[in-house]
This record gives C-alpha cells, sequence and structure tokens, in this order.
C-alpha cells in the first residue's frame, strides 16, 4: 500500500491559503513577508523531492501549478514524476504538454484505489479542499507541516470543522528555527 504525505505552510490557527503570493487572498504571499529565509528550515521540501515517486493535488492547485512548475529549477524532480489531479471537473484537454505523465481522479474512491498499488509515497501540494476531503475519509497517512508563527484569522483551512472521531498522530520529526518556523511530522495512527 502506498503512503500518502500531505504537505503544507501552514499558519497556527491552520490556515494554508495563498501561501506563495497567489492572487485573491488579503494576506496572500504570508510564508515571505517579514518573515527571515534560513534554507535549512526548508530542508523537508527538497526532500520530498527525493522520497516521493508520485505528487497529487486539487483541480485549483493543478491550474496554479501547471503553468509555472514545469519551467522551474527548484522542483525539476516533480517534473518527471506522475501527478495525479483530483477534479469532477477537469478534462483532458485541461492538462499541460510539458509536465510528465498526468492522470485524473475522479473521486476519493480513486485515490483509495491509487493507494492499493504498488509504488512509493504519493506527496499532496496545495490543495485544500482535497486535503480536507483526504483526512475526512482517513486516505491521509503523514503530514508534513511547515509552521509559521502567524495568526491569519480568514482563509482556507488545512482541516475540516467535520464532527469526526478523533484522529491520532505520532510526531516522528520535529524541529524550530530561529525565525519561529516549525517543521512536524506527524504519522496518522490507525
Amino acid at each position: 500500500m502506498r503512503t500518502l504525505i500531505s504537505t503544507a505552510f501552514v499558519s497556527l490557527d491552520g490556515v494554508v491559503e495563498a501561501p506563495g503570493g497567489e492572487p485573491g487572498y488579503r494576506n496572500s504571499g504570508w510564508t515571505f513577508k517579514d518573515m527571515e529565509f534560513l534554507p535549512e528550515a526548508f530542508e523537508i521540501k527538497g526532500r520530498e523531492q527525493q522520497e516521493a515517486t508520485a505528487m497529487m493535488m486539487g483541480r485549483t492547485s493543478y491550474e496554479a501549478f501547471s503553468p509555472v512548475w514545469p519551467d522551474m529549477a527548484d522542483f525539476a524532480d516533480y517534473k518527471v514524476m506522475p501527478k495525479y489531479v483530483v477534479s469532477t471537473t477537469l478534462t483532458e484537454g485541461d492538462l499541460v504538454a510539458n509536465w510528465g505523465e498526468t492522470t485524473i481522479l475522479r473521486s476519493l474512491d480513486d485515490v483509495a484505489a491509487l493507494k492499493e498499488t504498488e509504488g512509493g509515497p504519493i506527496i499532496v501540494h496545495g490543495s485544500a479542499s482535497l486535503n480536507r476531503a483526504l483526512s475526512d475519509a482517513g486516505l491521509i497517512d503523514r503530514y508534513h507541516l511547515l509552521v509559521f508563527p502567524l495568526l491569519l484569522g480568514a482563509g482556507k483551512r488545512l482541516f475540516s470543522t467535520t464532527d469526526k472521531d478523533t484522529q491520532k498522530l505520532k510526531l516522528v520529526e520535529h524541529e524550530a528555527y530561529a525565525n519561529g518556523l516549525q517543521k512536524n511530522v506527524f504519522d496518522v495512527l490507525r
């Protein structure tokens, strides 16, 4: 069974919306505004590219990343790995041609079936709505969280507000950095 890893930049109050400057959110770009950059805090991002064997995202994140990431040296390892986009509306004609093999999954059942195949870890980037649905369905196995020392208030959250049974996590890696950023890696306990 494949491991599904959710990776996110998240504020202390759980917001994941527009960390890199995407338009339409009042706090857009919060990961770099007034934040000292410390390369060691982002080491996990490079490691994710080396350890993942596939990438998954929702439609909105795919539409944001696919015009930019294929030509960025920082994301070169992702270009060659298979990508899965979970969407009920995206068509084959909407996929970019220069980003390698991309498969559209239509449901969480399709994601569950993918997890049952042979292969290594699948990393989920961006995709707030998809992350909430995957978590609520019990499909996420691990979280890679870079927690920023910010309270953003409004914005898309990583976790849903669904009333559900407690989901226990095990902290397997953590570090705090001089700029206040925290790395927290959690395995989901079942």
